[in-house]
């Protein structure tokens, strides 16, 4: 059995991002004083005792609202609802039970699903606890009192959670599911390519530039294989970020790259590649991942038997470098050549994790150099010795040489592009460290 999942529910602003982040230990959710802000759920791994378990965090549910946001905040809370084992239904004891508090109640009796009430911001036990009483009105059990900024009163209402798991649920195992950052600035259609594959609305899409806020995992199964898809908010340009949230933003992107294996970033054909993709795209090339380039929107382009080809030399142009990653033309509306992209995924991963052995790759390297004479500087000219592959994701070689100095960035290259030629290596970049070493010494 997978493993338990806890959802944290409530109105807008009671703190269910504030308890979020300290159970997970790290900043994930986005916190701020004005309601509303946390508008997609987010999942963490957290361990409380033995028991493993995943926490969702959802958007604050306003049932009256007519506002676009709110109104599907409030279908992300109730997916969050249907998929979690337990509920944890967050109240603020400085505002007192509200008439919301009760709809949210209603909406939780009706899951049938085992709820654990904390009242929040209770930073005074002593001072509070009448206040707290006063939920016992909601009829949905004791309430918790808790203070989630303080750290207080969390052992024992995640000891109240972990009651309610499953006998027979798994302790934590190792993730190998692939990766997949989908990342690009904002209203280009990530959030679309993510629902279109899921073939339901998954993540919160709107025309408002920058509608998804947090970083997001779906899991979506093709061919009986399961592909975990992180949706990240969209990067703008510095000089637009006015907000302490778009910082966040931009924080979780490079967070959410961390992660995957592979990056796909989506440019849209109607603007055309543009420097901000050039600098989203370097930050999954810095940290050696995998990358596609997706050019969404193609079916709304006007095409004629050069299109593809002039716009393959403008992105290899603008993103030169990055020569490995792979372009596809996509539409997310209309579902063309996304199946794909879980071809391209899988090959990558290969390619990111292949090992070449020391042998073929010191054969590889002695018809390089006789191919093409080493540089040299000064009359003393650079050698290299051999090389040795160290590690995976991505492919790290070492250099041995007599003068790291004269290892020129365009001679790395060209044995690259010989290796590349013997392997593939697609969509993965290829790491060169140069070490020096004495002829005496080897």
């Amino acid at each position: 059995m997978s493993k338990p999942i806890v959802a944290v529910v409530g109105r807008p602003n009671v703190g269910k991002s504030t308890l979020f982040n300290c159970l997970c230990g790290q900043q994930i959710s986005i916190v701020k004083d004005t309601p509303g802000v946390t508008r997609d759920r987010i999942y963490a791994e957290v361990t409380w005792l033995d028991k493993s378990f995943t926490l969702i965090d959802t958007g604050g549910i306003e049932p009256d609202s007519k506002d676009i946001i709110l109104s599907q905040m409030r279908e992300q809370a109730q997916i969050a609802i249907d998929t979690a084992d337990v509920i944890v239904f967050m109240t603020d004891v400085k505002q007192g039970l509200v008439d919301s508090d009760a709809k949210v109640a209603d909406m939780l009796r009706r899951s049938h699903k085992p709820v654990v009430l904390c009242v929040n911001k209770v930073d005074n036990f002593d001072k509070l606890m009448p206040d707290v009483y006063e939920f016992y009105n909601l009829g949905i059990g004791d309430p918790m009192p808790i203070s989630a900024i303080s750290k207080l009163g969390l052992g024992d209402l995640l000891d109240e959670v972990i009651k309610h798991f499953p006998e027979d649920a798994d302790t934590e195992e190792e993730d190998d599911r692939p990766k997949i950052a989908v990342i690009g600035k904002p209203n280009v259609g990530k959030s679309s390519l993510i629902n279109k594959l899921m073939g339901k609305n998954r993540v919160i899409v709107s025309n408002i530039a920058g509608t998804t806020r947090d970083a997001i995992d779906t899991v979506i199964k093709y061919n009986k294989k399961d592909y975990v898809f992180i949706d990240t908010a969209g990067l703008r340009r510095k000089s637009k970020i006015k907000e302490e949230l778009e910082r966040f933003s931009i924080i979780r992107t490079v967070a959410a790259v961390e992660r995957c294996d592979v990056a796909i970033l989506v440019i849209d054909a109607t603007e055309g590649v543009t420097e901000q993709d050039a600098k989203i795209a370097g930050i999954a090339h810095e940290r050696g991942k995998g990358v596609i380039i997706a050019v969404n929107k193609w079916d709304a382009i006007e095409k004629n038997d050069k299109t593809i080809y002039e716009f393959t030399n403008k992105i290899k142009d603008t993103l030169s470098f990055m020569p490995y990653a792979e372009i596809m033309f996509i539409s997310a509306l209309t579902g063309q050549r996304l199946a794909k992209i879980y071809e391209l995924v899988d090959e990558i991963i290969d390619h990111q994790t292949m090992r070449i052995p020391t042998g073929v790759l010191n054969e590889i390297l002695t018809e390089a150099v006789a191919m093409k004479q080493p540089p040299s500087d000064k009359g003393k000219r650079l050698k290299i010795y051999y090389m040795t592959q160290v590690s995976v994701k991505p492919p790290t070689f070492v250099m041995f040489v007599n003068d790291k100095e004269l290892t020129h960035f365009s001679y790395t290259r060209y044995i690259e592009n010989k290796i590349r030629e013997s392997f593939g290596f697609r969509g993965t970049p290829v790491r060169f460290i140069n070490r020096e070493r004495k002829e005496k010494d080897l």
